[in-house]
Formats: structure tokens, C-alpha cells, sequence
């Protein structure tokens, strides 16, 4: 009977899954947001290139991390799949795609045995690592490090699926236990792992109900998934394969054995259910299972639009970790004799790190957690001859605490506030047309409630790439903390040759908060109202709402 019970239930959730829950739906207003996510992540490139990039070139930081590309910053979400072999990774996979992607093959045994970056693509094909890895519009093209004894064993794999269009999924060998954790890999399996965990925006550790031991190496794994644990999520998969004591139990010997692994004080989130085309095979914990399955697909669902905020996140620690570089290479530089015993001076050096971290956090008042690992360091730089390391710039280091002073911010603006989103979602709540009445009428003793009014559901006329593009001309006018002054943008207003009656009409739409300058919404503005002009088109005298920003709209 509780067989039968498990077959209807998860046959009925299976077949409405993607019928009443569509995976990214496009709503006008997420559409918006993900117009105003995109323009974000053009800035962010911009501004990397601009400001990061060179104090990285100058301070050699590729030596501990490859610089960051186009395709690094266009890519799609990312999510990481990791556990021992048979604990149904794959198989998570397919039941996602609602098909098998090429390539894939389920079984008891081990059966992935390479790395597998699952992507949206016109037809089913497969392409070989070493090809992928010269690919500059995939996101992989850091993987050369790791030689060709690592591209052999790794694969992406391409179909037409809606869900890829948003997403891609890396699907991982099962990681080793026993003596073949020694002997069975051509490549560090650690650090390949680590490398893909900092790119991805989601990691799942996925157990078995009868796999719950954490072998060494995926002990040394985890362990290395440290600086990015706030993105590890934990997957109990199979879990319909017992029952509702040894469930208790299974989840109790997990916690244990996840305790042992992070020494953080924090637990991590653990979805139990099983994530499969199968029916339930007990049906007891049916309503559980459906609900812990429905709330980890929320979160998938959720990645494309917290996408731009996870990249700003990543270079801000980007950033603030090239800064301490900068300093502890400088410091180095500093310590090194002009003449003689320059080798023993820097055995030294690299002998006493954590005096030098030590020194260096003094001097320069930074926290410990913005350091790398003292062995990590000390790996990357040895072989290099410190005497020959660059100076100390103090500009520089300027550059990157006004980074994160001014121009993270300005981008993070940019976002819709949550007054918007309030704002939206009365707009369109289910309340139907007796709220949307009462809403018009307004409430009299609500002091925002013209400010909510006046931010209509409407999408930005000025296309992302014509938002790209004016931010460059932007950014070429040298703003003074986020902001262009009258003369520097009349510079490139004049350019236009409209008479001066218009570009002062066009001044006036465009300095939407009249603070006499001009910030990269409001000059897109003005660019945009300039070529309307230019192409015969004639500027109101008032700007109308598909116009105004969503920066503005509040």
C-alpha cells in the first residue's frame, strides 16, 4: 500500500513540475531586472579591466590567481555537483533536464569518470577538454593550467535544453576512497574542484542513504571548499530508500559525520529527498520529500537573478584580496639587501610568512580574513626572486579602497531597491481589482506612498547595449566619484551639433535628481535623448516613464 501511495504522489509531482512551476519564466518585471542585472555586470567588467587588472598586472597576482576574462563574467550560473560515486550526481542531473545529456551514463558502479560541464547548445555534441580550454567565449579557459593529464579526463557536454539556457551544471567524478585515492588520478582532484567551487555560484555535496562516510580525499576536498562554503548546500539524495526510523538515523550519522569535516560552527543546509524520474519507493515521507525538493529547486530557480549580485560579491573579495597581495608583495620588495645575501634573506622571509602577515596586518590595520592561506602564498611565490618584486604604490592602493568605497556601490544602486519591489508586487498582487482601486485612491498618512506610485512595472527603453556602450564614453570622461560635471559633459554633448536650446532641454530631462551633474543612468539619458534628436525625432518636456532609469524610479 505505502509502495502504491509513493508511485501516485511522485508520478503526479513529476508529471505537474513543469507544467505549474516553470523553471525561469520572463515576466515583463523580471525581464526588467535581468536588463538591469546585465547593464550591472558591463560595469563590473569595465571597472575591473579599468582599476583591478592593472594593479594586478603590476604586482604579478596571476601567480595565485589567472586573470579574469569576458567570458568569466558573462557566464551563466554555475552549479557544482560533488560526492562519492553512485550517490545519483548524474542522476540529479537528468532529472533536471527531464532527458540524458551526451555523454552521461547511470549505474551502481562508478560510472562518470571525468569531469562534465553540461551547457546549453544548438544540437547534442561533445567537446573534447583540450579544445574547450581555447574556447574564449566558455568560461573554461583557466583549466590549461592543469595540463592535458586534466583535459583528457574532462568533457562539455551540449544539448537544446530550456533549463541550460540558464544554468550550467558541472558533474564530477565520484570521489575515491582507500588505497586508489593515492594512485587513481592524473591530476590534483583537489585543487581542479577548487578551481571550478570559486567560479560556480552552487555547490551540492550529495549522500546516499547507505553512503554516508566521508572518505580522505573527499575530506581534503571539503576542506578546501573553505573561503566559498557559504555556497555549499547539502543533499541527503536516495532518501526515499528507508524508512522513517532509519531515516531519523541516517540524518542523525550525517550531522555527525558533516561535524567532524567543517569546523565551523554553523550547519548547513541538508534537502532530504530523491531526485529522480522514479516514483517513491516508500511513500511514508512523501509530503517531505516534496517539499525539501521543492525548496532546493527554488534555489536553483533563484541563481540566474541573484547571478550579477553573486559576481559582485566575487570581485569584491577579488578585490580586497588583491590589495593584500599588493602590500605583502611590497613589503617583501622592501625587506629584500640591495648588494648581498639576497638568498638567505628571503629563505628567511619565507621561513617567518606569518611574521610578515603579521607585520603587514599591523602596519595597514586589514583583517586577518582578507589573507591568503600562509602555505598557498608561499607556494606561489618561491620561486620567484623577491628583489626583483615591484615597489610599494600607495596610489594604487588607493585605487582599491576607492573601488570599494565608490564604485561597488554605484553599481550595486543600480539593482531595484526593495521599495520597488514592493512596489511591483502590490502593483501585480492577487488581490485583484478591488486592491488595485484602493490603491489608486492611496492612503493619506502614508508618507511614501506617491514615492511607490511613481515607480511604474515599465522596462528601460535604452537597450543593454547602448547602455554598455554610453557607460564607456562615461567612464572615458574621468567622472569624480561616480558623477560628470557640467563642462566635462558638455564636452561630449557639443559633439552632437544640436542647437543649444535642445541640449539644454536635454540637460534638464537628463539630471533627473537636479543635482547640476550627471551620474552613467542619467548620462545614458542624455546620450540617448541626443541621438533621438539627431536622427529628426523631437525631445519633450518632460521625460516619459520608459525613460527614467530604474535607479531613478523610487
Amino acid at each position: 500500500f505505502c509502495q502504491a501511495v509513493g508511485v501516485c504522489h511522485s508520478t503526479q509531482h513529476f508529471s505537474s513540475f513543469s507544467a505549474t512551476m516553470p523553471w525561469f519564466g520572463a515576466p515583463k518585471e523580471e525581464a526588467e531586472k535581468q536588463q538591469i542585472y546585465f547593464s550591472a555586470i558591463d560595469g563590473l567588467k569595465q571597472m575591473y579591466k579599468a582599476k583591478i587588472l592593472p594593479v594586478e598586472d603590476v604586482f604579478k597576482y596571476t601567480m595565485v590567481s589567472p586573470i579574469l576574462s569576458d567570458a568569466d563574467f558573462d557566464a551563466k550560473p554555475q552549479v557544482l555537483l560533488l560526492g562519492q560515486y553512485s550517490v545519483g550526481k548524474t542522476s540529479f542531473i537528468k532529472y533536471l533536464l527531464e532527458r540524458e545529456f551526451p555523454g552521461s551514463h547511470i549505474g551502481p558502479e562508478p560510472t562518470t569518470d571525468r569531469f562534465w560541464a553540461v551547457m546549453h547548445g544548438p544540437s547534442d555534441r561533445i567537446t573534447p577538454g583540450n579544445a574547450v580550454a581555447v574556447q574564449a567565449d566558455k568560461p573554461f579557459r583557466g583549466l590549461s593550467q592543469f595540463g592535458t593529464g586534466f583535459l583528457s579526463k574532462f568533457e562539455l557536454s551540449q544539448c537544446p535544453c530550456p533549463i541550460l539556457e540558464h544554468v550550467t551544471f558541472v558533474d564530477t567524478p565520484g570521489v575515491l576512497s582507500g588505497e586508489k585515492q593515492r594512485i587513481g588520478r592524473s591530476y590534483d582532484f583537489v585543487k581542479v574542484v577548487q578551481w571550478f567551487a570559486e567560479k560556480c555560484d552552487l555547490i551540492l555535496l550529495l549522500f546516499d542513504a547507505h553512503k554516508l562516510d566521508i572518505s580522505d580525499e573527499f575530506k581534503r576536498t571539503i576542506a578546501a571548499l573553505k573561503d566559498v562554503d557559504d555556497k555549499i548546500r547539502v543533499v541527503l539524495n536516495k532518501a526515499d530508500q528507508v524508512d522513517d526510523q532509519q531515516l531519523m538515523r541516517v540524518y542523525g550519522a550525517l550531522m555527525w559525520s558533516m561535524g567532524k569535516v567543517f569546523t565551523t560552527p554553523e550547519v548547513k543546509r541538508v534537502y532530504i529527498s530523491s531526485f529522480s524520474t522514479l516514483p517513491f519507493r516508500d511513500g511514508t515521507n512523501a509530503a517531505l520529500f516534496e517539499r525539501e525538493r521543492d525548496d532546493l529547486l527554488k534555489e536553483l530557480r533563484d541563481l540566474p537573478r541573484n547571478n550579477a549580485i553573486r559576481k559582485v560579491n566575487e570581485l569584491v573579495k577579488r578585490t580586497r584580496h588583491v590589495k593584500v597581495h599588493a602590500l605583502l608583495i611590497g613589503y617583501l620588495r622592501n625587506q629584500m639587501p640591495s648588494f648581498f645575501g639576497k638568498a638567505e634573506k628571503q629563505s628567511e622571509l619565507l621561513a617567518n610568512m606569518g611574521e610578515v602577515f603579521r607585520a603587514v596586518q599591523r602596519e595597514h590595520h586589514l583583517p586577518f580574513g582578507d589573507f591568503p592561506q600562509i602555505e598557498v602564498f608561499c607556494a606561489a611565490i618561491k620561486d620567484y626572486d623577491f628583489s626583483k618584486f615591484p615597489k610599494p604604490d600607495l596610489k594604487m592602493i588607493e585605487q582599491m579602497d576607492k573601488v570599494l568605497a565608490t564604485d561597488v556601490p554605484a553599481i550595486m544602486n543600480q539593482f531595484p531597491t526593495e521599495r520597488e519591489d514592493a512596489a511591483r508586487a502590490s502593483a501585480a498582487g492577487p488581490a485583484g481589482p478591488a486592491a488595485a482601486a484602493a490603491a489608486a485612491v492611496g492612503n493619506p498618512f502614508d508618507p511614501f506612498n506617491d514615492a511607490v506610485r511613481a515607480a511604474p512595472a515599465v522596462e528601460w527603453v535604452i537597450s543593454v547595449a547602448d547602455q554598455g556602450k554610453y557607460r564607456g564614453i562615461f567612464q572615458s570622461c574621468q567622472p569624480v566619484d561616480g558623477l560628470l560635471g557640467g563642462d566635462a559633459a558638455k564636452a561630449v554633448l557639443l559633439k552632437s551639433k544640436l542647437p543649444y536650446e535642445t541640449l539644454g532641454k536635454i540637460w534638464h530631462l537628463a539630471d533627473i535628481d537636479q543635482d547640476g551633474s550627471l551620474d552613467s543612468d542619467e548620462f545614458a539619458v542624455a546620450m540617448h535623448l541626443c541621438h533621438h534628436a539627431m536622427a529628426g525625432g523631437t525631445v519633450a518636456d518632460t521625460l516619459a516613464p520608459e525613460l527614467v532609469p530604474p535607479s531613478k524610479r523610487h
